[in-house]
């Protein structure tokens, strides 16, 4: 049986290639999707791949996964450093959530070195770039299948 897994991006990721590439790199976010698609099938997962610039838009596809989704990987982006929001229907939808992150947020401004949604999720990868994503879809995949 194959898990439903939401994958989740905000605000910004749109830009994906074009902003900050020094720091985000050159792919794009159809191409984070393409990755991700490839991979879903031998990790016996079925993914819905979202982008939304608006925090109540990923907080209404979060309580959504309540109901339709086994788990959650989840880039906030900015939000993760602000949006109590995110933080409490994360905790709500009680699903697996990986945080992942592009760069490092330990590396960068001090405001970023903390993030709401990593006060609940089950893990978190920052600072391997579009890796961090299959990263993410192999460990949700094994939390997953070990339930």
């Amino acid at each position: 049986m194959s898990h439903k897994v939401l994958i989740l991006n905000g605000p910004n990721l749109n830009l994906l290639g074009k902003r900050e590439p020094e720091i985000y790199g050159f792919q794009t976010l159809q191409d984070v999707e393409d990755l991700c698609v490839k991979n879903a099938k031998g990790l016996n997962l079925t993914i819905d791949f979202r982008q939304s610039n608006s925090e109540g838009t990923l907080v209404d596809w979060i309580q959504e996964a309540r109901e339709s989704f086994d788990g959650i990987i989840i880039n906030p982006a900015a939000y993760s450093h602000t949006s109590v929001a995110i933080l409490d229907a994360l905790q709500a939808a009680n699903k697996p959530v990986i945080e992942v992150h592009l760069s490092n947020i330990h590396k960068r401004e001090e405001f970023r070195h903390s993030s709401f949604v990593s006060k609940t999720a089950t893990g978190v990868i920052c600072g391997l770039g579009v890796d961090g994503y299959d990263l993410a879809m192999q460990a949700i995949s094994r939390i997953l299948s070990s339930r």
